[in-house]
């Protein structure tokens, strides 16, 4: 049931994002049909948006490496208030 309801989900969200075509034939070669408005116009735009995408990257990859290995080894780290098991009784 909840894989149908995600997947639900995921095809009203895919289907309202995508461009009408008024907005596609305005789009820049590349970018057709991803969404509503017109897209980049000069070579500002896209260096800002590729500068945006290595630091949305580069952000994803280290939260990511730090909640898999957190390399925390103090024993008064705040995790462990959560993590010892004679700090849950109380």
């Amino acid at each position: 049931m909840k894989y149908k309801l995600f997947t639900i989900l995921a095809l009203l969200i895919s289907a309202v994002g995508l461009a009408c075509p008024v907005c596609e034939s305005k789009q820049p070669k590349g970018f057709e049909n991803i969404t509503h408005g017109e897209g980049p116009e000069g070579d500002i735009d896209y260096i800002i948006m590729l500068t945006a995408v290595v630091i949305v990257g580069y952000t994803l990859i280290m939260s990511i490496k730090y909640l898999v290995k957190p390399k925390e080894k103090n024993e008064n780290h705040i995790k462990n208030l959560v993590l010892n098991e004679e700090n849950l009784s109380n």
